[in-house]
């Protein structure tokens, strides 16, 4: 009980800290995600990956994503203040993908014998 009511009250101090932002349960845990948007880790993944620099990444993301300018630069601060939670997150998924793309190479590999 004391765990979750630790897990309660630090999400809602991050909350009050960044409004835009809400908590979502899912098969990797309680993670941050934009209101009317993509989890965080979504945001920051795509963000490192954009071309440009600056401002101009933010505002490819945005136009890319369909996604107002604010919220992406909302995921950005938010990843400022709690990188260790993004990472862990975009690591977990990547992990996820390449066990994915080895189980349908192996499955092609199967199927072309």
């Amino acid at each position: 009980m004391t765990r979750l009511v630790t897990e309660l009250l630090d999400e809602g101090l991050k909350l009050r800290r960044f409004p835009g932002v809400a908590y979502r349960s899912g098969p990797a845990g309680r993670r941050a995600g934009l209101v009317s948007g993509p989890d965080v880790w979504e945001v920051i993944r795509d963000l490192r990956s954009a071309p440009c620099e600056g401002m101009e990444r933010a505002q490819f993301l945005a136009d890319e994503a369909g996604l107002p300018v604010d919220s992406v630069l909302l995921a950005a601060d938010y990843y400022t203040e709690h990188p260790e939670d993004i990472d862990r997150l975009i690591e977990v998924n990547e992990r996820a993908a390449e066990e994915i793309r080895a189980q349908l190479d192996r499955r092609e590999r199967l199927l072309s014998q």
